[in-house]
């Protein structure tokens, strides 16, 4: 596929052949995944009939090179490239070169109602998946828009479509987040929804919501709030606790020791949104910190660069990342003067 010339001072170039039929997929509309890829590696791309020049300095080159060489294999095989692979194939090999995007894209978890195929989108999400396929509890702890949760609810409904498990259960804590229950419309429980919709949308995202609902109603899935959890035991059920960052120590224990057998839980949580009020303290810290080497139990950690969402949200995390750090450094500067 690929024919490499000479380096002169650091610039070097290549060549990929890609045979027509492939071609409209790789290159996107108007040529814009090519576009994303140049945005992406500083590396020039021009199309000259079905060969793509690739030039620039040479880790430039390289980078654009194994992106699209992957991405084009991956076409090869039948895969449905999105805009916004192109951007996570970029993260990701740049990360680590000896990574391969068929073992990542090709890893299919379940088919949603509108036949949109759930695949990992990155090396940490992969290794989220195999971490729940291998073990009976699984953390997954990072920042917004990681696909903590999303994943976590596609392996449920996969574990349940496949008969793996008899029953899904998703719960989170009900934290007033700066806001007061009290003065909200409605009776508790429409009080409490709120809390737990990121849930059902995802469940109706994934089922279809007259599918869902059915089996919500059957008792087949159940969606409620973690204090609901006190005294039960769970099992044949594949349990997800969203939004653990919320949970005390207490309420932690008590969620860790609900599993029952055959029973599979995943607790997902962001550590730095923790919305607990005075000084009680986050029981998914603490798990982090006393349970890390405990077998059958696996931590997964996510970053920044595996977010899933608008590409904006990762400039927004970077930027409270930066505030955060610039805080620090005047308060340590503050406290030294003082």
């Amino acid at each position: 596929m690929a024919k490499a010339s000479g380096t002169l001072n650091s610039q070097t170039s290549c060549e990929l052949e890609c045979e027509a039929r492939y071609a409209p997929a790789l290159f996107g509309e108007l040529n814009r995944n090519l576009h994303a890829v140049t945005r992406a590696t500083g590396a020039e791309i021009a199309v000259r009939g079905e060969t793509l020049h690739i030039s620039g300095q040479a880790h430039a080159v390289d980078l654009a090179f194994s992106v699209l060489d992957q991405l084009l294999r991956l076409i090869a095989k039948g895969y449905p490239l999105f805009s916004q692979d192109v951007d996570f194939a970029v993260n990701i090999l740049a990360a680590s070169p000896e990574a391969r995007l068929e073992e990542i894209f090709l890893d299919k978890i379940c088919i949603t109602s509108r036949k949109k195929v759930i695949t990992p989108k990155s090396l940490n999400q992969k290794r989220y998946i195999e971490a729940i396929r291998h073990n009976d509890v699984v953390f997954g702890i990072g920042p917004a828009g990681t696909g903590k949760t999303w994943l976590a609810v596609a392996m449920a409904v996969s574990a349940l479509a496949h008969e793996q498990v008899q029953r899904i259960i998703l719960t989170r804590p009900a934290v007033e987040a700066g806001e007061k229950l009290g003065f909200l419309p409605g009776d508790m429980a429409q009080k409490i929804d709120p809390y737990l919709r990121p849930l059902t949308d995802a469940l109706n995202e994934m089922m279809g919501q007259e599918h869902a609902t059915e089996l919500v109603e059957r008792g087949v899935i159940e969606v409620a709030p973690l204090a609901f959890m006190r005294g039960r035991t769970l099992n044949n059920a594949f349990i997800i606790l969203d939004e653990a960052q919320n949970t005390t120590q207490e309420q932690m224990k008590m969620f860790l020791t609900r599993i029952g057998f055959d029973s599979q839980a995943v607790i997902t949580g962001d550590i730095t949104q923790i919305d607990l009020p005075g000084e009680k303290k986050s029981g998914l810290v603490q798990a982090q910190r006393i349970l890390g080497r405990i077998p059958g139990i696996s931590f997964c950690t996510f970053d920044k660069t595996d977010v899933v969402r608008h590409h904006l949200v990762q400039e927004i995390i970077r930027a409270y990342e930066r505030a955060g750090r610039t805080s620090s450094r005047k308060t340590g500067e503050a406290g030294g003067k003082s």
